[in-house]
């Protein structure tokens, strides 16, 4: 199976804590949402919500998922997320090993949603 770059995205999120990390992404590729989720923890974010400037130690995931699968993943993330806006970003792969990107397209093909 021949998988365009551009149908692969590399999504973005972050996380409370480890335990939030590890249930997420074992809900996403678990229902087939995401081939592979890493889990950076020791991220240091400084953001501002509601008027202040905040700071906080979280845990920065890294989602492989596919274009087809990412509405469902959004809407999934959504769901589970403790956060009230949660961070989602995908960034379109645009090269990439052909056997690594094969494997997420077959590895997200058939996922509920």
């Amino acid at each position: 199976m021949r998988v365009p770059a551009l149908s692969v995205l590399l999504c973005l999120s972050t996380c409370p804590d480890r335990a939030t990390a590890d249930r997420i992404a074992e809900a996403l590729v678990g229902e087939r949402l995401a081939a592979c989720v890493s889990l950076l923890p020791g991220a240091q974010s400084v953001y501002r919500w509601e008027g202040r400037v905040e700071r906080g130690e979280e845990v920065q995931l890294l989602i492989k998922t596919t274009h087809d699968a990412f509405a469902a993943l959004r809407e999934r993330l959504c769901a589970l997320h403790p956060y009230e806006v949660p961070e989602l970003i995908a960034c379109e792969a645009v090269d990439g090993l052909p056997a690594y990107l094969d494997w997420i397209a077959a590895e997200t093909t058939g996922h509920r949603g």
